[in-house]
């Protein structure tokens, strides 16, 4: 006779529960990512049209909130951004955190942050 092979009843439920887990997780981390990667497109944006030739940092904050609003971009307003020229061009840089509830007492803590410095060539 044969002996038979696979998955038990406990193992496919602990296989079942870690498969849940991580896709779970992945339906809270992906969106932290996807609006990290949209304010980072959004601030490169501003830096190659050439809004940001003879502009104000006023005018480079109006810019930035007026892509943020179309895109829906919530998670840094344009008073975060820091503002500098290196070498005649403007570099705009920032950093948040974003807190993400797992269960119970349990939350992720993802640290970005970003800037245009050497992206002008791009």
């Amino acid at each position: 006779m044969r002996r038979q092979r696979g998955l038990s009843l406990v193992g496919f439920l602990l296989v079942g529960s870690l498969v849940a887990f991580c896709v779970v997780l992945g339906m809270k981390v992906v969106p932290a990512y996807i609006e990290y990667y949209t304010v980072l497109k959004n601030v490169k944006a501003i830096v190659k049209s050439g809004e940001t030739r003879n502009a104000t940092v006023q005018d480079i904050r109006r810019a930035y909130d007026r892509r943020a609003t179309i895109d829906y971009a919530e998670a840094i307003t344009s008073a975060d951004l820091d503002i500098t020229k290196d070498n005649g061009q403007v570099v705009i840089s920032f950093a948040y955190s974003k807190r993400i509830h797992l269960v119970g007492i349990a939350s992720l803590v993802l640290d970005f942050e970003g800037s245009t410095a050497g992206s002008a060539a791009e």
